[in-house]
């Protein structure tokens, strides 16, 4: 199955944010925008945004205030 433009989108921020292993609010939300701009989470960006916000509750990336 190829990847959907949008998650191949918040792959690469995610990927970021794991390299950087912090992620801002605004990052956040556009990642949440990125996946909802189409109207409609398909089933690779819902397991994205799992991951990443099972990271996040790891405390693997935190989440920054900047």
């Amino acid at each position: 199955m190829a990847i959907s433009e949008s998650a191949q989108r918040l792959k690469e921020m995610i990927k970021k944010a794991i390299e950087d292993q912090e992620i801002t609010r605004e990052e956040y939300e556009e990642i949440i925008h990125i996946a909802m701009e189409d109207g409609h989470v398909d089933s690779q960006e819902r397991l994205l945004l799992v991951e990443l916000q099972d990271m996040i509750e790891n405390r693997m990336v935190r989440m920054v205030h900047k």
